[in-house]
């Protein structure tokens, strides 16, 4: 959420950078600030009633010790207005407050400088790209056909279970399901990030901190008894481990990851394209999450997207990094780097991470803050990626690694999973 003052002092510097969003904030930006100077105005007068009550209340209290008992009767009456008033005060004031941040809500994060002009994914610019793209035979699988050749993962019963979008991962497949979790696991922690287990529901104030709340795309899914919500990913739990607190700068930066099952309900079309592991409403993540002083944040980003690379040198899977623009960058980040690797039996890429800067947008919301040197409270930045999603790491690893007698194993995998070959 952007901050108040930044929109007094800034708002035609924010209306022209939500261009590149494709976004006409102006109208917006407008009702923000009248509805700002209506809420300071009722503050203002609000406080000027609640003074001269207190002012009142501490001069009857005089007039009865010094036995004027009927002058202070008449100016309890008084007293007794003013409350009256304070209270319709505060309704406005409340009602004012909530609008305002309902309206402050709808405005998306400030794209980076560098972040490109564009609609939709085709504008993303390729920044990057390494690894080579295997030669396979002509008679080479996909990866749904593969995991029903080798009996690794099972969508048909998946459906029978919950629905489409809910694989059963069996033998072998589960394996390595479990392989990948804990070398993506192993890899975060051996640069720095402390590993979490947290919950995989959270509340309405923990949605709301990391900007999935207002799901204004109906991507999550509701627990109506409890009003909880099923996780779309490990950065809305553990980024909101930091909400209404005040950090230490000396403490900066703060890594963690976590591992855990991720839930979306992916509304929207469906066809070959988002067939198999492509699209699912259930899925395992590894995250990262960093805490960061505003000063270094872009550097830790571009730490994160190297050690992003490194795992994926590792894997030995072709990849390429995208420049997400305008229109395709999501909400909450001011700059966003997709990861996607090149599945060759489907001659596609693939979407296996993206690395983001929220700058102090999720901050604003989470009242996280630091003490700078001077004592004064300022906002932290945080960043997220994955490191990494598994089901299109997994389609990559199974689509280019298959054999005519079978399906290799990335030889950093084989320790994990114990097996150098699904066959």
């Amino acid at each position: 959420m952007l901050q108040i003052q930044v929109i007094r002092d800034k708002k035609d510097e924010i209306i022209n950078a939500l261009k590149k969003r494709n976004i006409d904030a102006n109208s917006l930006l407008n009702d923000i600030l009248s509805l700002d100077e209506k809420r300071r105005a009722t503050q203002t007068r609000l406080d000027a009633t609640l003074a001269e009550s207190n002012t009142l209340s501490k001069e009857i209290g005089m007039l009865f010790k010094s036995g004027n008992a009927q002058e202070a009767n008449a100016l309890k009456e008084k007293t007794g207005s003013l409350k009256e008033d304070s209270k319709r005060l505060g309704d406005e004031l409340n009602v004012v407050a909530e609008e305002l941040q309902n309206l402050l809500y709808q405005i998306p994060n400030i794209p980076h400088e560098s972040v490109p002009a564009g609609s939709t994914d085709a504008d993303n610019e390729e920044i990057f790209e390494e690894g080579e793209i295997p030669t396979l035979s002509t008679d080479a699988l996909p990866h749904w056909e593969l995991a029903k050749k080798y009996d690794i993962i099972d969508f048909e019963l998946g459906v029978k279970i919950a629905g489409a979008g809910f694989p059963v991962y069996k033998g072998k497949g589960a394996r390595l399901q479990r392989a990948l979790i804990s070398y993506f696991l192993d890899k975060n922690a051996e640069a720095g990030y402390t590993e979490m287990q947290v919950p995989h529901v959270v509340n309405e104030a923990s949605g709301l901190g990391t900007g999935q709340l207002p799901d204004k795309e109906g991507q999550m899914y509701h627990i109506g008894g409890d009003d909880l919500y099923l996780i779309p990913t490990a950065e809305v739990p553990v980024t909101n481990l930091f909400r209404d607190e005040i950090i230490n700068e000396k403490d900066f930066p703060i890594c963690y990851t976590a591992y855990t099952p991720c839930f979306r309900r992916e509304a929207g079309s469906y066809g070959a394209h988002v067939r198999g592991l492509n699209r699912l409403h259930q899925f395992d993540k590894v995250e990262i999450v960093r805490v960061e002083h505003p000063k270094n944040s872009y550097k830790a980003l571009d730490g994160m997207v190297e050690h992003v690379k490194n795992i994926l040198r590792e894997l030995k899977l072709p990849y390429r990094i995208l420049r997400l623009c305008g229109g395709d960058l999501g909400f909450t980040s001011a700059l966003t780097f997709d990861f996607e690797v090149f599945s060759t039996a489907q001659d596609r890429w693939l979407e296996i991470s993206s690395v983001s800067n929220f700058e102090a947008y999720q901050s604003n919301r989470l009242k996280l803050r630091f003490k700078d040197e001077n004592g004064k409270s300022q906002l932290a930045h945080t960043l997220n990626g994955s490191s990494l999603a598994l089901p299109r790491v997994l389609a990559g690893i199974l689509e280019n690694y298959q054999t005519e007698d079978g399906i290799e194993i990335p030889k950093v995998l084989v320790p994990y999973c114990g097996f150098n070959k699904i066959d």
